[in-house]
């Protein structure tokens, strides 16, 4: 279902929006998306995050952050070191918003499929 003009929404749905558009820009980028898929895997500290990347630490640091912003992950400090998780609430709430397009998609996909077959047998 297409997004309504922000004036016809409820102020809880303008603020899922504007969260899910935080979230959505948070994995637009492949860093963000590499460092998730890595997080999927347990905690890990910047130094760890950053080995896979030629890119400085600093940088690693703005990815984490807005990660962080969009409550892709949590980040916790232990003595020196801060690591970081993988918090699943955001994707899951992107994925359920997918899903109604998903099943949009099939849909228009069954009928497509069934009228091309309809076709194939009147031309037989």
């Amino acid at each position: 279902m297409p997004d309504r003009p922000s004036s016809d929404r409820s102020s809880s749905e303008r603020l899922s929006s504007d969260r899910l558009s935080v979230i959505f820009a948070a994995l637009a980028d492949p860093t963000r998306r590499a460092i998730l898929t890595r997080l999927a895997e347990g905690e890990a500290t910047v130094t760890e995050l950053a080995e896979p990347f030629d890119i400085s630490l600093p940088a690693i640091s703005r990815h984490l952050k807005v990660l962080e912003n969009a409550g892709l992950i949590s980040r916790s400090r232990s003595a020196q070191w801060r690591s970081s998780r993988l918090e699943a609430a955001p994707l899951r709430e992107a994925t359920a918003w997918m899903e109604h397009y998903r099943r949009f998609w099939d849909d228009n996909f069954t009928r497509l499929d069934a009228h091309l077959k309809r076709l194939q047998e009147d031309d037989k």
